[in-house]
């Protein structure tokens, strides 16, 4: 057990790093290697920092430990589900394809297994790629889980049961966020995002309760796939928090392609039974499937890390308060990620580490910036936004609002006679003329909305989306032709149709 006093190095030797007559194992402890936490590990010890992080093992087979050096994202997260988004997008492409003159005459079967080998084959490489950035950048890794238990100490339990403590003259959380289940009667026959991303067989049947991105996204996966997929939430529209007629775009594309939608719907009932598990709704509905999916949000994973007991400040969902530096109530405690529930993204929490790093340790307070931040959804096709919503923009105008759409067939579709429209948006403020949200639901749209969110992060005018030549053909090129205003919206926040 190291002390506050006596600097104790792993391989036994004693050093001093003094502040004043204060003595620590660390300048800086992380509990927590997702993204975030590495990032800030490696960029403090970049600095000269010298850095300890914690986090429990990666076991590639099982979905039931929530560690790994990657955290959420790279081990059952963004990596993994866009993997499968990809290999459910191949069936209907395929299908596609005959119309480009491709001849489909043998059956051509999905194999699941496969995929999933290839999947935990990803997932292992860029564990080990993590490793290696903290290696390299001179961070020590300890596989064990850390818990908080004073305002300069960290106490890690490793894999034999053995607790060692560890003094630190900043700590730093990054312990990201965990899947929720709701109060359902049988919801343990339920899996979450966790599970559904390792699952032995591909489902049949799949009901899904949620409405939000991970809902659709593996609903778009299964029913590439092949499955039949029943999707309940409590809203009209999927996607609670985007723009309304992005919402309905994503709705419509998700039935055509043989979604079952239940909207203003939720479940009261699970059963087993031989035919599989009997859902409930609360419109007195029974389906009857072989795996249910409950994506209906996330947690801060605050329970085990004992901040009640040193004093830090949790808000009512036990998510770590933190001021615009990242900085707890305890001077010398931080954290950044989804446990602060801020913006919930992985290239945020990539930000605010960064942001971390140059505060404490590189000598330049900096502040996450968190205006303009795009997004993607990666339904089948994928919706992508930055900036704000039209009903954003009306909420806050002070003015006129100008809204451009386009709506149109994909060239790839023409042939193909696929019936999906890409839609485009723009809301402008009228009077300075400045662009102040995008968004676009069809193939490639976080790859085009990439690029225009680094125009609205200049300042970018519609004016100057007009004067810039598109790329033709193209389907990123409608965003700088859209020139006739679909709508109005006047200072009194009333839309208008334009005249």
């Amino acid at each position: 057990m190291a002390s506050l006093g006596r600097k104790m190095l792993i391989d036994g030797e004693v050093e001093n790093s003094n502040e004043g007559d204060v003595r620590y194992d660390f300048d800086l402890f992380v509990i927590g290697a997702g993204s975030g936490g590495v990032r800030a590990a490696r960029f403090s010890a970049q600095s000269g920092a010298k850095v300890g992080i914690c986090e429990l093992p990666f076991h590639p087979i099982s979905s039931e430990v929530v560690g790994g050096v990657g955290g959420t994202c790279v081990i059952r997260g963004c990596v993994p589900k866009k993997i499968l988004v990809y290999g459910a997008a191949f069936g209907p492409e395929l299908e596609d394809a005959r119309n480009f003159g491709w001849e489909l005459n043998e059956r051509i079967d999905f194999n699941w297994k496969k995929l999933l080998h290839k999947k935990t084959e990803e997932i292992v490489r860029l564990n080990g790629i993590y490793k290696r950035l903290l290696s390299n950048a001179g961070v020590k890794l300890f596989e064990g889980e850390g818990r908080v238990v004073g305002p300069n100490e960290v106490e890690v339990t490793q894999l034999d049961g053995t607790k060692i403590i560890y003094s630190a003259k900043h700590i730093l959380i990054a312990t990201g966020s965990r899947a929720q289940r709701p109060a359902i009667s049988g919801q343990e026959l339920a899996i979450t995002s966790d599970e559904a991303l390792s699952l032995e067989e591909l489902p049949k049947h799949a009901v899904i309760l949620g409405g939000g991105y991970i809902a659709v996204e593996f609903a778009s996966i299964w029913r590439g796939m092949g499955a039949t997929v029943d999707l309940c939430f409590r809203k009209e529209l999927p996607l609670r928090g985007f723009d309304d007629e992005m919402r309905a775009v994503v709705a419509r594309n998700l039935e055509g392609r043989g979604i079952h939608m239940h909207p203003q719907t939720t479940l009261t009932e699970l059963v087993k039974t031989e035919e599989g598990i009997k859902v409930r709704t609360d419109h007195g509905e029974e389906l009857i499937a072989d795996v249910v999916l409950f994506a209906t949000g996330r947690a801060p994973n605050t329970k085990r890390l004992n901040l009640e007991a040193v004093g830090v400040e949790l808000d009512k969902i036990g998510a770590i308060k933190v001021d615009e530096y990242s900085r707890t109530n305890i001077p010398s405690i931080w954290a950044i990620g989804d446990v602060t529930n801020r913006v919930n993204l992985t290239p945020v929490a990539l930000m605010e580490g960064t942001c971390f790093a140059k505060t404490v340790f590189g000598g330049q307070p900096t502040k996450p910036d968190y205006v303009h931040i795009p997004c993607a959804v990666f339904c089948i096709p994928p919706l992508s936004v930055v900036g704000l919503t039209e009903e954003q923009a009306i909420e806050q105008a002070n003015g006129e609002l100008l809204v451009f759409t386009s709506s149109f067939n994909p060239m790839k579709n023409t042939i193909s006679g696929r019936q999906e429209k890409t839609i485009m948006k723009l809301v402008v403020e009228a009077e300075t003329d400045k662009v102040l949200g995008a968004s676009m639901c069809g193939p490639d749209a976080p790859e085009i909305m990439q690029g225009i969110a680094i125009a609205l992060k200049c300042g970018a005018t519609k004016a100057q989306f007009d004067s810039t030549v598109g790329i033709h053909p193209s389907a990123a090129e409608e965003f700088v032709t859209m020139r006739s205003v679909t709508r109005r919206v006047d200072a009194a926040g009333k839309p208008r149709t334009n005249l």
